[in-house]
């Protein structure tokens, strides 16, 4: 399977999300922000590299606590990038190794849309801001657009109880409500998952029930 973790806006905590929920599912998570990568970085080649014919995908792939194919920082290499190339990389990482979980980028861009054309699923994160309901329904239609299936929806970084009811209707998907944790937040700089740093917390049982609602 592979997913695609999507948002319709930036800060909403789609590459902490895409990182503890690769952690559940013991797969390998794809840093597909082609100009603003966050996910930990390697040494080797990445995902720029493998986007301008250099490098193969599976070759990028950095072990750790979540194994991931990490993508360049610099703007010479996102210019290079060929995103026609990105459905074979994801194909194959989803071939060597099983589940991938693509951290997409924000917005309706193609480097939005493109990673979201290669999914079998798609997750869309939502901060629980009144107005942020408008671009998670905007992601919706461009995943519907592009054939990936909206698995679930998750409100994202909660302090309050926010309208999960309302956001599940309006989104017409299942919705999992994701407390604010500071190790969550944490997470993906020192590189300690919340399912195996803090696996009886709150975060790490929400980050368990979205990976239920997931397909087989």
């Amino acid at each position: 399977m592979i997913l695609a973790v999507a948002g319709g806006k930036g800060g909403v905590g789609k590459t902490t999300l895409s990182y503890n929920v690769a952690a559940a599912l013991d797969a390998v998570v794809v840093d597909a922000d082609l100009g603003m990568a966050d996910l930990p970085a390697g040494r080797g080649p990445d995902l720029h590299d493998v986007l301008a014919g250099r490098a193969s995908a599976v070759e990028t792939l950095r072990s750790g606590p979540v194994d991931v194919v990490p993508c360049g920082r610099t703007l010479a290499g996102a210019r290079a990038a060929d995103l026609t190339r990105l459905a074979a990389a994801v194909e194959a990482v989803e071939r060597e190794h099983g589940t991938v979980v693509i951290d997409c980028p924000a917005g309706r861009r193609a480097d939005a849309g493109v990673p979201l054309a290669v999914a079998d699923a798609c997750l869309v994160v939502v901060s629980p801001r009144a107005f942020a309901l408008a671009d998670a329904i905007r992601t919706r239609e461009l995943a519907r657009e592009l054939d990936a299936g909206l698995a679930a929806c998750a409100i994202n970084r909660t302090v309050d109880e926010p309208p999960a009811d309302a956001v599940a209707d309006a989104l017409g998907a299942p919705t999992v409500v994701v407390p604010a944790d500071p190790r969550v937040c944490r997470s993906v700089v020192e590189e300690r998952p919340v399912v195996t740093a803090a696996p009886h917390s709150t975060a790490a049982d929400a980050i368990r029930r979205l990976v239920r609602r997931l397909p087989a």
